[in-house]
């Protein structure tokens, strides 16, 4: 399953696809904006979006791009690690919520 990651901190982009990967998921990271990133989100199975650490335009145009393409969508305040994986605990074994 490959899940975006939009937002975070730059330094712990490694942990956070070492996470995933331990848990079974490709994670795409998307710390910083990223021409054309709705082109980019559209190929994800589930997004999941760190709000503190994310502009709102990039946040506008992820949440757009779930609507429209009904990708399932996790939001979360926190950016550390462990919220990460709270968050793909959810994806991996219950139905995705849009919070």
């Amino acid at each position: 399953m490959c899940i975006a990651l939009i937002g975070g901190m730059d330094r712990l982009e490694r942990h956070y696809r070492d996470e995933a990967a331990k848990m079974g998921f490709d994670l795409r990271v998307f710390s910083t904006w990223k021409t054309n990133i709705s082109a980019k989100l559209k190929s994800v199975d589930a997004m999941v979006i760190f709000t503190n650490k994310v502009s709102h335009q990039v946040r506008q145009a992820a949440v757009k791009t779930a609507r429209s393409k009904d990708i399932p969508l996790i939001m979360n305040h926190s950016c550390g690690l462990c919220s990460l994986k709270e968050c793909l605990g959810c994806l991996q074994f219950a139905k995705p919520i849009i919070s």
